[in-house]
């Protein structure tokens, strides 16, 4: 299938917004494109037409992909209960109540399907699908059964886009660790690298550009300024009781494409690089 998946060094690096800006510039080019994160944990979410519910963050990407929401936009969701316990929320239904690590034994093969079924659907409706990861893609504790990272880019057989916030400092270590820590079929997927909520001159930070591209071997696809009208990701917006206008998308599609170099993006998706 078309498409890329975006994945971060860390959680709130940026990951959702940056998807969201992805699915927003395809949309202004007429381009038929859908959102996609397999699993979220959160206490929030939002109805589809149909009454189902999934994730705000996949909601407002499809909303910046200019389609309406779907459940298979995230099949799975996690709405934390108490006492280490979720609800889980399958293609926008509650299955049941599960403990962490009772879902962890028990859902892994049933999630894989319910993954690779949704993927099909919407890379059968749309042209490229933006699949955002979560957290960071090697929780080595996590790595054997984890079904949001590397395993759903093995399943679309997508490139990668490796996200790091500068503002948490000691970037250069997030992006160097998480590469050496990828096994090499996995590491050979990422085949960029974004600087996030960056401060300052940029160009006092080219040396630091040269860096991660000489040690990693990766090209560094922008290094994104602190937005300051940028409003906020997951649960944020819903807590504050307000959704993303159409006029501030389009603010943070237009400063996302200034930064980054887009025609290597649009080639990217294009999904016409060879993963070695």
């Amino acid at each position: 299938m078309k498409g890329l998946m975006v994945q971060g060094t860390a959680s709130s690096v940026g990951k959702s917004l940056i998807c969201t800006a992805i699915c927003r510039l395809l949309a202004n080019e007429d381009k038929q494109v859908a959102p996609f994160k397999s699993q979220n944990m959160s206490g929030l979410s939002i109805q589809t037409e149909d009454g189902l519910e999934i994730s705000v963050s996949q909601s407002l990407q499809a909303r910046a992909a200019k389609i309406p929401y779907l459940p298979e936009m995230n099949p799975i969701l996690l709405k934390p209960t108490g006492n280490m316990e979720s609800d889980i929320i399958i293609l926008g239904k509650k299955l049941n109540t599960m403990s962490g690590m009772h879902y962890r034994e028990k859902f892994f093969e049933k999630g894989q399907e319910l993954i690779k079924e949704s993927l099909t659907i919407l890379s059968n409706s749309y042209e490229y699908l933006i699949i955002e990861g979560a957290g960071s893609p090697v929780e080595v504790n996590l790595r054997d059964r984890e079904l949001v990272n590397m395993r759903v880019a093995d399943m679309a057989d997508v490139p990668v886009i490796l996200v790091a916030n500068i503002e948490y400092g000691g970037v250069f270590a997030s992006i160097v660790g998480t590469l050496a820590l990828l096994p090499e079929p996995q590491r050979a997927r990422v085949k960029g690298i974004i600087i996030n909520k960056f401060q300052g001159d940029v160009s006092l930070f080219q040396d630091g550009i040269d860096f991660i591209e000489s040690y990693t071997g990766i090209e560094v696809l922008g290094v994104i300024p602190y937005f300051s009208n940028e409003f906020e990701e997951e649960d944020g917006e819903s807590k504050k009781g307000q959704s993303a206008s159409d006029e501030q998308i389009n603010e943070w599609a237009s400063h996302f494409k200034n930064h980054v170099k887009w025609e290597k993006i649009i080639s990217l998706l294009s999904n016409d690089v060879v993963i070695r």
